[in-house]
């Protein structure tokens, strides 16, 4: 089960598991996304890596999620623009209390645009 928040909802996040190791995001690029430069805000695209690492943790069956980001890098290879963004996460090691995980931006021509880590602390 995948995370239920509103943040989530309004920013149009599309979720697809691929199995218990790995997932994707895809997120239709909004103009309210667009920064001054003319390319997707940072925020929006370490908010939607974020949110791809922390799902990778099932959430219960309310939704909450059982795991907490506790360090997070992104790095922005390329300005992000066209249609929509997808995240692709994967789990790199996952211990008893944290988990390591990657996540790869892509364009909508499949062209990477960022890169992130993240540690999660897994709750109860």
């Amino acid at each position: 089960m995948f995370i239920k928040q509103p943040l989530d909802e309004f920013l149009g996040f599309q979720y697809k598991k691929r199995d218990d190791q790995h997932l994707e995001i895809t997120v239709p690029i909004q103009d309210l996304f667009i920064n001054s430069a003319g390319v997707v805000h940072g925020g929006v695209i370490s908010s939607l890596a974020d949110v791809a690492m922390t799902n990778l943790v099932p959430a219960n069956e309310a939704g909450v999620q059982r795991a907490l980001t506790v360090d997070l890098n992104v790095s922005f290879l390329k300005p992000a623009a066209g249609s929509q963004l997808t995240a692709k996460a994967r789990i790199e090691k996952a211990g008893k209390t944290l988990v390591h995980t990657e996540c790869l931006i892509y364009n909508d021509q499949e062209e990477l645009v960022a890169k992130s880590k993240a540690i999660l602390f897994r709750t109860k």
